[in-house]
């Protein structure tokens, strides 16, 4: 990693701590936060009592870490909220006003399988603004920018999106009709393309291109509904006649959920580069920052995804199935050799534009079998040498191509991205 900003990994002892994940770890302008159960730090425990006391205890738990890096709640841009079943949306809710009451972030709401503790109903991951910078950058007056449009489903729990440094988040689309609140009539492909035209209608709003999308991340409740997601998917992307001249696609990971809400078959929410920055920047600012799409031989291909997409200071890796870069298929061995594979292809990329493992700020890991959490972590720790990334971890209970595991990742990209020639 080259430049002069450099990765900054910290842990409070006010917050759960981890041996195979650091709390938080900041880069340029943003700070990733791992994964939060609903774990009291002084007993170790998960907390006893109803969904919302599981709720606050997970809140409270990111809210020590952000205070503990000088920050507030209100710098929060985006949560990603696991729940064991979707109807605890409404305690999700109901405990927010304790948190959040200057704005409400972007966020990302599913039912999943499993959680690494048997007792917990929900788990909470969050993004937050880092206006500051990181050592050695000075001091900025990047501001955030909250905005919504009537032309997508409003929410009184999240903004639709919020942008920050160069990168707009977006809160998690799904298939709802702006103008009458209900799921798109219709089946899957009907469902997928009204995601979509949500998100387009977002991106609009805000006068970004929908090809600036950078990640696309798709939650559907039947993996057997993947293919038709796939047909709409592609009239979609890529956008543009200079995206569709050199085949651009975002880079992507599907995950199979027990659950989303107001029981619609698909979600999908996206990552947006935005090359003017916030203000007070300059538009101009922009002609320095490009998109980098980028493939390796050495990791699978896929003409859905681009294995690494890069925007300023972050690289966005694509879901990496165990599959070996030779062949198309699953690679033998159980979750042991499954979980190498992953890595494998993960360091293959990172590779590949010159960048190493510990150079990854954030991971995230779906399992078909929670119980392999023990597996799983006796070799991932071997795959970094200094601080672990922040870390995500869900059980589903599919992945694509019958796997048992799927990891995704965001790498810091120190050197920014060249100027395009």
């Amino acid at each position: 990693m080259s430049g002069g900003i450099i990765k900054v990994s910290r842990n409070t002892e006010n917050a759960p701590l981890s041996q195979f994940s650091t709390q938080t770890v900041a880069f340029s302008h943003y700070n990733n936060i791992s994964a939060q159960l609903p774990v009291s730090p002084t007993t170790g425990g998960v907390v006893t009592g109803t969904v919302e006391d599981q709720v606050r205890q997970c809140l409270t738990n990111i809210k020590s870490i952000v205070e503990s890096i000088d920050h507030v709640m209100s710098d929060v841009v985006k949560l990603n909220i696991h729940l064991k079943s979707v109807a605890d949306i409404d305690a999700v809710d109901s405990v927010y006003p304790e948190f959040f009451n200057e704005y409400v972030p972007t966020r990302s709401v599913v039912a999943v399988d499993a959680l690494p503790l048997s007792d917990a109903l929900v788990q909470i991951d969050a993004l937050i603004s880092n206006g500051e910078g990181t050592p050695c950058q000075e001091p900025c007056d990047l501001v955030k920018l909250v905005r919504n449009t009537e032309n997508a489903p409003l929410s009184a729990s999240s903004t639709q999106t919020v942008a920050f440094s160069h990168y707009n988040n977006l809160t998690a689309q799904l298939p709802v009709d702006p103008m009458t609140g209900e799921l798109a009539a219709g089946g899957i492909k009907e469902q997928a393309a009204q995601c979509l035209h949500n998100v387009k209608a977002v991106l609009e709003s805000i006068d970004v291109p929908f090809d600036d999308i950078v990640k696309v991340n798709v939650h559907l409740t039947d993996l057997a509904n993947l293919a038709a997601v796939n047909e709409v998917y592609t009239t979609f992307f890529p956008d543009s006649s200079i995206a569709r001249a050199v085949g651009y696609m975002p880079a992507r990971t599907v995950t199979s959920v027990s659950e989303l809400p107001m029981g619609a078959l698909v979600q999908m929410e996206v990552v947006v580069s935005h090359g003017d920055g916030t203000p007070p920047q300059e538009v101009e600012d922009r002609h320095g920052i490009v998109i980098r799409a980028r493939n390796t031989d050495k990791a699978p291909k896929s003409v859905l995804h681009t294995q690494t997409v890069a925007f300023s200071h972050y690289n966005h890796i694509a879901g990496q199935l165990p599959i070996l870069p030779t062949e198309d298929k699953i690679v033998e061995g159980g979750i042991s050799a499954q979980t190498i594979q992953c890595l494998d292809n993960i360091k293959s990329v990172v590779e590949s534009i010159d960048h190493v493992m510990d150079d990854i700020v954030k991971v995230n890991i779906q399992l078909r079998n929670i119980e392999d959490i023990n597996v799983v972590n006796e070799i991932y720790v071997k795959y970094f040498d200094k601080e672990l990334p922040a870390r995500s971890v869900i059980g589903v209970f599919d992945i694509p191509m019958g796997a048992d595991i799927q990891i995704d990742a965001v790498m810091s990209n120190g050197e920014g991205t060249p100027p395009q020639l």
